[in-house]
């Protein structure tokens, strides 16, 4: 109705430092009720053009600070963020259908420290310089911004994933043309507020609102972005090289994951059940380093099952801003219905779902009945060549089955497309050692998950992605390297 959509947020693309307005808006939901509550602008080729000409007109003046300059700036963003962290998380986990708590202890903070982080990096970088007395030549390393990056970011993490891009990219000295996901746009907008409070000059940050085939696609094929860093599916990636390559742009590319955790017979169950709870259902099991194929050595394959679907039956599915709650919403009606096939898929192979989908029923605040909800799911007696062991499911299933030897479950936890994240739990620190090396995976954690030091490149083999990110990572992905050679 007309009065309903009077009472809409309508968010503007934000370009030059200005919001301006968009021809056309898409729907976007509020996953735990199931309403749309926000109109997110249909931005295509023109709007991606006018911010593209902004970050062009504003880069030789941002490039031209100094890094402490621009080092200053990140740091007065961060404060912003942070004095608005409630609203924030707020608008975060209505949003994305993630609780209120995660939003608040991980999303927004992380959002923040992000900028803080870039703006230490940056003033800590040294270029290399060689000498070769022989030829009476010195060499030097000399960095520079590349130019506009534009920079792509996906629904599950919505600030979080799209400041640890901007971060790095302005930190640098690049100008920024970003677009979030049409499905959770609102915090980026709400950023966009912030810019010129912190002292972002016109420009430097352009946030362009819209779908990947129409905005994205417009960013991607543009002849004056020379680079593009990019968080979501393989497949969008593979689209994204296809279309990048007459152009000849570097990418960075961080994509899915079917990420294995190992637990050994002589693992700490008391520390590896909480957490490998954790790593299968934290944020509705929507983040690319989420396990999904736990092995489990058979001398504890069923005490570890039952205490595992035990606890798993504990957590709490419900609304998202209910601080007592474990589980939000999945982010649309369409991905809740992906995830919950390969549920069907499994039962079909003749696998057990030994709690959630289809097994326990789920019980809903009045308010939330058309949310997109689903209860944590085990799946067991699945074998390796099934698509739920092949496949990213990015939902809250995970397949839990036994293994014998170490030899075994290396090749068996190998035996996937991916490779972006793994988890080992043992106690003997030789084997720890020995299965980390062989594993083919970017990050291997060992009795913990998701302890991250932003410091060290982050980033997948295989399928999972091309390039990583960190701070000599990242600095070496945003800025040029020249090397000058001077003889005396």
């Amino acid at each position: 109705t007309m009065a309903q959509s009077k009472s809409l947020l309508v968010l503007e693309n934000f370009i030059g430092g200005k919001f301006v307005p968009c021809s056309s808006y898409i729907d976007s939901y509020n996953p735990s009720t199931g309403d749309v509550y926000c109109k997110v602008p249909d931005s295509g080729k023109e709007e991606v053009e006018a911010a593209v000409k902004a970050a062009k007109d504003a880069f030789p003046v941002w490039s031209s600070k100094s890094p402490l300059e621009r080092s200053q700036i990140l740091n007065k963003l961060a404060d912003l963020i942070e004095q608005d962290l409630e609203a924030f998380a707020q608008a975060e986990s209505k949003d994305q259908g993630k609780t209120i708590t995660f939003a608040r202890t991980v999303d927004i903070p992380r959002a923040a420290y992000n900028f803080r982080f870039f703006a230490s990096s940056i003033l800590h970088h040294v270029t290399e310089c060689t000498e070769m007395a022989t030829m009476g030549c010195v060499h030097y390393t000399s960095r520079a911004p590349v130019g506009v990056a534009g920079l792509i970011s996906p629904w599950n993490l919505p600030l979080y994933l799209l400041t640890w891009k901007i971060a790095p990219a302005i930190a640098c000295g690049n100008t920024v043309v970003a677009k979030p996901s049409e499905m959770t746009s609102v915090t980026a907008w709400m950023m966009c507020k912030l810019m010129e409070k912190a002292g972002v000059p016109h420009g430097v940050v352009n946030i362009v609102f819209g779908t990947g085939a129409k905005a994205g696609e417009a960013l991607v094929c543009h002849p004056d972005v020379p680079l593009i860093s990019f968080t979501g599916s393989t497949l969008t990636a593979q689209r994204i090289t296809e279309k990048s390559a007459p152009h000849c742009k570097r990418l960075s590319l961080e994509l899915g994951g079917k990420n294995p955790a190992i637990i050994f017979d002589d693992a700490d169950l008391s520390q590896c059940i909480p957490t490998t709870l954790r790593s299968s259902f934290a944020n509705q099991g929507e983040i690319c380093l989420c396990t999904s194929r736990i092995f489990v050595q058979r001398g504890i394959y069923s005490e570890f099952l039952k205490r595992f679907v035990a606890e798993a039956k504990k957590w709490k599915t419900g609304n998202p801003s209910d601080p007592t709650v474990n589980m939000g919403a999945l982010i649309s009606k369409e991905h809740l219905e992906k995830v919950r096939n390969y549920v069907k898929k499994a039962q079909a192979e003749g696998a057990k779902i030994l709690c959630g989908e289809g097994v326990d029923s789920l019980a809903l605040p009045p308010g939330n009945q058309k949310g997109y909800f689903m209860l944590p799911t085990v799946i067991t007696e699945v074998k390796d060549e099934s698509c739920c062991m092949q496949e990213e499911i990015f939902g809250p299933v995970t397949c839990v089955v036994p293994f014998d030897t170490e030899e075994e479950v290396i090749k068996r936890a190998n035996g996937v497309k991916y490779g972006l994240a793994a988890t080992v739990w043992s106690s003997n620190v030789g084997r720890v050692h020995r299965v980390a090396h062989r594993l083919q995976s970017g990050l291997v954690w060992t009795n913990c998950w998701l302890v991250r030091d932003l410091n060290l490149p982050f980033g997948g083999m295989k399928a999972s992605g091309i390039g990583r990110e960190g701070a000599k990572d990242s600095y070496e992905f945003f800025t040029e390297v020249k090397t000058i050679t001077i003889k005396h």
